[in-house]
């Protein structure tokens, strides 16, 4: 769902980078995981694009400094069905991404925004590769044959 970016002042707020176009999506939940322990949120809000939140038990800037690069998850149970068509992140790391010609260009191993559009991480036989998680590029997601069909050459 995001990341911690850093504190927020001297009183245990965390700043929270969000992964997704809606900052907010994480305020609805009243714990999150962060890295191996669950924090109970005593207050949150949306500031310049990403999120502040007072953690319960983190109570100084070093605690909430302790925090940083950690991810920022919620139960699977807490999410909503995405619904057809519809897919999380969370649920393509594995899939085989494959091209129009057959090559097997590697396994996705994550995905994230670059700020322009979102890109899959893959990790092949010979190194790890960024496409594109565009229209463009993905021609079709099959979430029970777990393989991502793409329009990329295998030397590109």
């Amino acid at each position: 769902m995001g990341r911690v970016a850093g504190n927020y002042g001297v009183r245990g707020w965390i700043r929270v980078v969000p992964y997704s176009a809606e900052p907010g999506a994480l305020e609805a939940h009243p714990a999150w995981l962060i890295g191996a322990a669950t924090y109970r949120v005593e207050q949150s809000r949306v500031h310049s694009g990403n999120l502040l939140a007072k953690l319960e038990g983190v109570e100084t800037r070093e605690q909430a400094l302790a925090l940083k690069g950690s991810k920022v998850a919620l139960p699977r149970t807490a999410l909503a069905d995405p619904g057809a068509g519809q897919y999380y992140w969370a649920d393509l790391v594995g899939f085989e991404v494959v091209n129009a010609q057959g090559s097997v260009l590697g396994v996705v191993q994550g995905l994230f925004s670059n700020g322009v559009h979102d890109v899959m991480e893959l990790a092949g036989d010979k190194s790890t590769r960024l496409l594109p998680f565009v229209p463009a590029v993905v021609r079709k997601v099959d979430l029970e044959g777990r393989r991502i069909e793409v329009e990329w050459g295998a030397e590109w």
